[in-house]
């Protein structure tokens, strides 16, 4: 799901100065991708990796100042395909198991022991299969709006029900799709995102985008020109990985994984009103996981910069720094 930072114009909360990256470059991670890397923040701090939303949303300088640069190392990446991640777009070669494996090359590639992992929608899911793959290198996990790539997460937003909630947006996400394929509206946005033909990809790809969007913050504010390159590398990502639930083995495997990861601390932030990803998945969540914190935000929906969601964040990244390296 969409990693959604969509201004709320209620919030007022103050983030760190945005600190700029004393490096980034591309790393070729293999199968004709090259990730966009760029680290910030204190070269001796405590590292911390940023796992964006979507799948294929990429990474922002927004994300950078949710992190003390006086105590941090902090690295951002656009995953395989999206942001400025070359070739933007790309599917093959472009797996959960793959984005995985990226995550641990550049943990060895920053010299890292262990870190905190900060992650939320798609990134939370990431988060978690990583945490899940390589425990002991995962000092603590900073979870929001969670997503675990189930038929039932799946079905909740693209099957119509979250569409009764925002009918509007549901009329326009549909429209492009013809009635007798509307029982599989991922396969079918997937089949055109995929087509030959490029222009038909930009044009299914803008009401995708938007249908996330539109559904993102409790108090939505205006919406912007949408970039056709992005919407279309966003969607075909997205889609890409849905249609195939995100090569997991079985449709519960997150949560029968949560054994693996019972000892690492968590922080869980949740807005009630989250509508892309309902709050019923971080409530299991929480309760499978003895050394997590719950936090459900009485006032947000699934935005990262909605005020409350900022602010539990912020505290969350002030606490005391758990040494790492």
């Amino acid at each position: 799901m969409i990693w959604a930072h969509v201004m709320d114009p209620m919030a007022e909360t103050r983030l760190f100065p945005q600190s700029e990256p004393f490096r980034r470059n591309h790393l070729d991670v293999g199968d004709g991708h090259e990730i966009y890397v760029e680290i910030s923040g204190r070269a001796d701090g405590e590292p911390v990796v940023v796992l964006h939303g979507g799948p294929g949303a990429g990474t922002s300088p927004y994300l950078r100042r949710f992190f003390d640069p006086d105590r941090y190392l902090v690295v951002l990446f656009d995953q395989r395909g999206a942001g400025r991640s070359r070739p933007r777009g790309r599917l093959e070669g472009n797996t959960t198991w793959d984005l995985v494996r990226d995550i641990e090359a550049l943990r060895a590639y920053v010299g890292a022991e262990r870190w905190q992992v900060f992650g939320g929608s798609w990134g939370s899911t990431l988060a978690l299969l990583y945490a899940q793959a390589h425990p002991e290198r995962v000092s603590r996990l900073i979870l929001r709006g969670i997503f675990t790539m189930t038929q039932a997460e799946l079905a909740w937003f693209y099957g119509g029900a979250a569409g009764k909630i925002f009918p509007e947006a549901w009329a326009e996400f549909v429209a492009p799709i013809p009635e007798d394929e509307r029982d599989d509206l991922i396969g079918a946005y997937y089949r055109r995102l995929t087509s030959p033909d490029e222009a038909e990809q930009v044009r299914v790809a803008r009401p995708w985008v938007r249908w996330e969007s539109s559904c993102a913050a409790l108090r939505p504010g205006p919406s912007g020109l949408l970039d056709g390159s992005y919407a279309r590398a966003f969607a075909r990502i997205e889609s890409h990985y849905f249609v195939h639930q995100g090569w997991l083995e079985r449709d519960d495997q997150i949560m029968a994984g949560l054994p693996k990861i019972s000892h690492i601390p968590a922080v869980i932030v949740q807005g009630r009103y989250d509508m892309i990803c309902p709050p019923v998945t971080a409530l299991k969540l929480s309760d499978a996981l003895p050394n997590a914190e719950l936090h459900m935000i009485p006032d947000a929906g699934h935005a990262l910069s909605e005020k409350g969601i900022t602010e539990a964040l912020l505290k969350a990244m002030q606490s005391q720094v758990v040494r790492s390296r």
